[in-house]
């Protein structure tokens, strides 16, 4: 992110945003991979947003007996809170944060998604 001071661009990390790792479907990964490639952003971004929708629904409907076994690591960032929120929805439904990461794909709204550029985004 940048941000204006003085008339002059500076280079600035964005607090708000944590970085985490995860275990992700390899399968489900390689889908939005290609979701992200089709309407240029970031699956961090796509996550992101599927988050988001699935913190409004507050339900969560899982069978962990249908876990994938192709799970492999995955790294990217989030907003703090929204992280924080999502760990809370996983605790209270008993589940693992891979569960509600994996369930929540079905809760991304396309149309709302962060473009690719978002990071390069001006700020006051």
């Amino acid at each position: 992110m940048w941000k204006l001071v003085n008339g002059k661009l500076i280079q600035t990390v964005d607090i708000s945003r944590v970085e985490y790792k995860t275990r992700i479907s390899k399968k489900l990964l390689d889908e939005l991979k290609q979701l992200a490639e089709e309407h240029k952003t970031h699956v961090g971004y796509l996550l992101e947003n599927g988050f988001e929708n699935i913190l409004e629904v507050n339900y969560i409907n899982f069978d962990k007996n249908k876990r994938p076994k192709d799970r492999i690591e995955f790294r990217t960032t989030c907003n703090k809170e929204t992280l924080e929120n999502l760990r809370k929805l996983a605790k209270e439904n008993k589940l693992n944060l891979n569960d509600v990461i994996e369930t929540s794909i079905a809760y991304i709204n396309i149309e709302q998604v962060k473009d690719g550029n978002w990071r390069y985004r001006v700020e006051n």
